[in-house]
């Protein structure tokens, strides 16, 4: 009987969806979302904390302080809360208001940007924001997920061995990006396993992480308006792009079966499905990663009207729901 006294200690990282009835294709899901932050986010929020904390950079005095549209803050606000530090969660319009509730009950504090900053975005802005803090009061601590190494080397020693065992024959890998800190930590340590893999991101359309001109983007969790700085190309084979509706649309589909998913692993899967039918062949073993759970996007993916509204009817793809929409 397991039994733990902080939050972080749990983790269930070794359960794996197989997909191929639901999608026609044999493909493993590797569900990250069974842990009290809901997130694969957990384990890059636990290595920058504890790194900070032996190098001395966190003091008791320290605020903690990030930029996130999500799932990090929230597993941040869970080690801040456990370890008795403050923390402030600087997010954005995108943030799910289910996100944003479950940080303040955890007692962090949200900053949310509404204005977009004049060449970066909303990330722009927050970014902004986050160094007028630092700047302001030395007892600031940014993590800086998007440059800090720990964000991929939590991946490095944990995600990536933990497929190795279950999948000693993996031919490929479909890996969502955002800081690319998953993405960086598995290829790097797959680079010198004992067969090849096939490394493929998957990005959503109107990301800029790969060159793209940066565009409209609703779903929270994977993309960036920006280049990452952890980003080191040479190690991913291929990158595809998703469209949010294709996500949507395969999020609740899924849910029909029963597996509801958050808007970043219907990404994922919704990527690595066409890869699938474009290159799949028989015995290939290939395994994606699922971030997330699915209960915070409730009132935006699950919710007919929210998607309707900025995607149209077709990103709804049950016929069912779409004729009682029209009764």
């Amino acid at each position: 009987m397991p039994v733990i006294s902080v939050p972080h200690a749990f983790n269930e990282e070794d359960l794996y969806v197989d997909l191929g009835p639901m999608t026609g294709h044999r493909l493993f899901l590797k569900c990250e979302g069974f842990n009290f932050a809901g997130s694969i986010k957990l384990k890059a929020a636990t290595e920058m904390v504890e790194s900070a904390e032996r190098g001395g950079t966190l003091r008791p005095d320290s605020i903690l302080v990030e930029s996130s549209s999500g799932n990090l803050g929230v597993a941040l606000s869970m080690i801040a809360a456990s370890k008795g530090y403050r923390f402030v969660c600087v997010t954005d319009s995108r943030c799910n208001l289910a996100t944003r509730l479950m940080m303040e009950a955890l007692g962090s504090q949200v900053h949310v940007v509404s204005d977009e900053h004049a060449t970066g975005g909303l990330l722009g802005a927050r970014l902004a924001h986050l160094r007028a803090l630092c700047a302001a009061d030395d007892r600031y601590v940014w993590l800086s997920q998007y440059t800090n190494p720990d964000n991929w080397r939590a991946h490095y020693f944990r995600t990536a061995p933990a497929i190795a065992r279950w999948f000693p024959r993996l031919d490929v890998l479909f890996i969502g990006v955002g800081t690319t800190g998953t993405l960086m930590g598995c290829a790097r340590w797959f680079r010198s396993w004992h067969r090849p893999v096939r490394i493929v991101a998957v990005d959503s359309v109107g990301s800029a992480i790969f060159g793209d001109p940066p565009g409209r983007r609703m779903i929270p969790g994977l993309g960036m308006s920006l280049r990452p700085p952890l980003l080191d190309e040479s190690y991913v084979d291929e990158a595809v792009r998703v469209e949010e509706a294709d996500a949507i649309r395969t999020c609740r589909n899924l849910a029909r079966r029963g597996f509801l998913f958050g808007g970043s692993t219907g990404t994922v899967v919704s990527g690595a499905t066409s890869w699938l039918a474009r290159h799949g062949t028989p015995g290939l073993t290939p395994v994606a990663i699922a971030p997330d759970l699915g209960e915070r996007y409730l009132d935006t993916i699950y919710q007919s009207n929210w998607v309707q509204a900025l995607y149209g009817g077709d990103a709804i793809a049950d016929p069912r729901a779409v004729r009682a929409s029209s009764d």
